[in-house]
C-alpha cells in the first residue's frame, strides 16, 4: 500500500495582507518620502528608466525583479564561504547559516515576483526583445552582483544599505503604479501562482502585496545594518 503525504501549503515571503491592509500600506508608502539614494543606487536606476521609461510597467517591473534577486544571491555565496571558514565554531557557523537561509527565502520571494510579472506580460501579449529582456538585465545584474558581494566583503553595512535603497525604490514604484492605474482594480488576479503566493481580488491588490514585500525587505536590510556581520559570543 502506498501512503501519500500531502505537504501543507505554505505561502512564500512576508505576511500576506488583507485588501484593507493593502490599501493602507499603499497610502503609507505614498505618504513616505523616498530614501536619499546613493550614487551607486542611481547608477542602477538611471539605465532602467532610460530603457523602460520613468513610468511603471509590467516589463519594467520584470527587469527590476531580475535585479532584485542579485544581492541575496551574493550574500548567500558569501555566507557559504563564511560557514566553511567558521565550521569548527558550531555556534557561529549556525548563526551564519541562518543568515543564508534568510537570504535564500528573500531571493525566492523576489523570484515569485518575477514569475508573476512575466505571467502578466504574457497575458497582455507584450513583445519581448533581445535588448530589453536579455542584454540589459544581464549587464545591470552583473554589475549589481559584483558590487554587492564586494561591498559585503569590505563593508557589509554598505551592502545592506544599497539593497535597502533598491527595495525602497521598488516599493514606491509599485505603489505609485497602482495609484496611477485605477483600472487595475477591475482586473481579476489571474492566480497563476496563488498556491505559492496567495490569491487577490484584483491585479491592483496583487501589485500592492508585492510592493509591501519590498518594504519588508527594505526594513530587514536596514535592521541588519545595525549588525552587518555575525560575530561569535
Amino acid at each position: 500500500m502506498t501512503i501519500t503525504i500531502e505537504k501543507p501549503q505554505t505561502l512564500t515571503g512576508p505576511v500576506k495582507l488583507t485588501r484593507e491592509q493593502l490599501k493602507q500600506a499603499q497610502q503609507e508608502t505614498l505618504d513616505t518620502p523616498r530614501m536619499r539614494y546613493s550614487l551607486l543606487a542611481k547608477l542602477m536606476f538611471k539605465p532602467v528608466d532610460l530603457l523602460y521609461g520613468k513610468q511603471g510597467s509590467f516589463t519594467k517591473f520584470a527587469m527590476l525583479e531580475i535585479i532584485a534577486r542579485v544581492p541575496y544571491q551574493a550574500w548567500e555565496r558569501m555566507g557559504y564561504w563564511a560557514v566553511h571558514r567558521h565550521r569548527s565554531r558550531s555556534h557561529l557557523a549556525r548563526r551564519v547559516f541562518e543568515r543564508i537561509v534568510e537570504a535564500r527565502e528573500d531571493q525566492d520571494n523576489e523570484q515569485f515576483h518575477l514569475l508573476i510579472m512575466e505571467d502578466l506580460i504574457d497575458r497582455q501579449g507584450l513583445k519581448r526583445n533581445w535588448l530589453l529582456h536579455r542584454a540589459a538585465p544581464w549587464a545591470i545584474s552583473f554589475f549589481y552582483y559584483h558590487v554587492s558581494w564586494l561591498l559585503f566583503l569590505v563593508h557589509p553595512k554598505s551592502s545592506y544599505r544599497l539593497n535597502a535603497e533598491f527595495e525602497d525604490h521598488a516599493e514606491h514604484e509599485y505603489m505609485t503604479f497602482v495609484a496611477e492605474n485605477p483600472d487595475l482594480e477591475f482586473v481579476p488576479d489571474p492566480g497563476t501562482y496563488a498556491d505559492e503566493y496567495g490569491r487577490y481580488r484584483s491585479v491592483a491588490d496583487l501589485m500592492r502585496q508585492i510592493g509591501h514585500d519590498e518594504r519588508v525587505h527594505k526594513l530587514d536590510s536596514l535592521e541588519k545594518m545595525a549588525q552587518p556581520t555575525v560575530t561569535g559570543s
